[in-house]
C-alpha cells in the first residue's frame, strides 16, 4: 500500500478550525489544539443554551402576562386557570404579545373569562 502524507488535508482542516475560532481570545484563535478545544466547548454550550432559550422566553411571557393581569385584579395563576376552564386556546406567547402590543384585545379576553 502506498504511503499517504495527508499534508493538504491537514492544512485544510487546520485552516477551517482556525477560521471558525476567529475572534476567540488568546491562543484559542491562533493555536490549533486550543482552537479545537474551544470550538468543542462552544458547540456544547450553544446546544445547551438553545434548549435554555425556550425556558427563558416562557418565563418572560409569564412575567408580561402577570404584569398586565395584575392591573385587572387577577393573578397569573388564576388567569391561566380561568383560560383553561373556559377552553380559551391562546398560548402564553400570544397572550404576552397581546399584553405588550394590543392591550385592548387582552382586556376583552380577560372580560370573557372572568
Amino acid at each position: 500500500m502506498a504511503r499517504v502524507k495527508k499534508g493538504v488535508n491537514a492544512l485544510k482542516t487546520r485552516r477551517n478550525v482556525l477560521r471558525q475560532a476567529k475572534g476567540f481570545r488568546f491562543g484559542r484563535s491562533t493555536k490549533e489544539r486550543q482552537a479545537y478545544e474551544a470550538l468543542a466547548h462552544a458547540g456544547m454550550h450553544a446546544f445547551a443554551h438553545r434548549k435554555d432559550k425556550k425556558n427563558d422566553f416562557r418565563m418572560l411571557w409569564n412575567v408580561k402576562i402577570n404584569a398586565f393581569v395584575r392591573e385587572h385584579n387577577l393573578t397569573y395563576s388564576t388567569f391561566i386557570n380561568l383560560l383553561k376552564k373556559k377552553n380559551v386556546l391562546l398560548d402564553r406567547k400570544i397572550l404576552a404579545d397581546l399584553a405588550e402590543n394590543q392591550p385592548e384585545s387582552l382586556k376583552r379576553v380577560i372580560a370573557k373569562v372572568s
